[in-house]
């Protein structure tokens, strides 16, 4: 079974939608014949190259209520194991960021790409690192097994540049306007952090579906809470 997470490392609920994803997988007993793959969004595609603090960002953006909006994502995130500190974190362009993700499944495999796709949210959420930096996300890179001289030369450049955008247009295709949204065999999508419960039903169900080898539609829960064109669900 191959899944494909779209979602933004800019994008919190994205973060707790991962988590809760694989809360559901460790528990999934075909877990070991399930690909797991991440896709780019992302929720500010004009956010400047230069990053500027996230509270002032938001601030600007929504008023009064962001005080609120990040209040309730980090109570949610500590029960998945998630420290948001939203003092620290910086507004920047994800857009290297999601190259580097593209260089990682490419040249290293999923199981890379995914221990990056984790660092580099904790990066931006927990330690206030710019995501947007070059040097920044080589480090980052280079601590989840990618080699420093091929990810400095990779970002240097403009290789993945071509290959990100043909799946942002993709995205937009399919008519993915919020994330994160997840992607069963290319077929059936579910929306937002779900519950790992309501993720685990779906896993079953798909894997019915391809032992069955019926294109039918997959039941789900309503869509869980998503980011959509840079603004979170509160």
């Amino acid at each position: 079974m191959k899944v494909e997470i779209w979602s933004d490392i800019a994008c919190p609920w994205c973060y707790i939608g991962k988590r809760r994803f694989e809360q559901a997988l460790a528990d999934f007993p075909g877990k070991e014949d399930v690909e797991v793959v991440y896709r780019p969004y992302q929720l500010v595609p004009d956010a400047p190259a230069t990053a500027s603090p996230h509270r002032t960002w938001l601030a600007e953006r929504y008023g009064p209520q962001s005080v609120a909006m990040d209040a309730r994502v980090a109570e949610l995130g500590l029960a998945e194991g998630i420290t948001y500190d939203f003092d620290a974190a910086l507004h920047a362009n994800t857009f290297l960021g999601h190259r580097l993700l593209h260089l990682a499944e490419a040249e290293y495999g999923v199981e890379v790409q995914g221990r990056l796709k984790e660092a580099l949210l904790k990066a931006h959420f927990t330690d206030g690192v710019d995501v947007g930096d070059r040097a920044a996300l080589a480090d980052v890179a280079v601590a989840t097994g990618l080699d420093r001289d091929r990810v400095t030369a990779y970002l240097a450049g403009d290789e993945g540049t071509a290959e990100v955008r043909a799946q942002l247009a993709e995205a937009r295709e399919l008519g993915i306007r919020a994330v994160p949204t997840f992607v069963f065999e290319g077929k059936w999508a579910v929306q937002g952090g779900q519950e790992a419960a309501t993720f685990r039903k779906v896993l079953e169900q798909v894997a019915a579906e391809i032992g069955e080898r019926r294109p039918a539609p997959v039941p789900v829960a309503p869509a869980g809470e998503v980011c959509a064109d840079g603004s979170c669900a509160i």
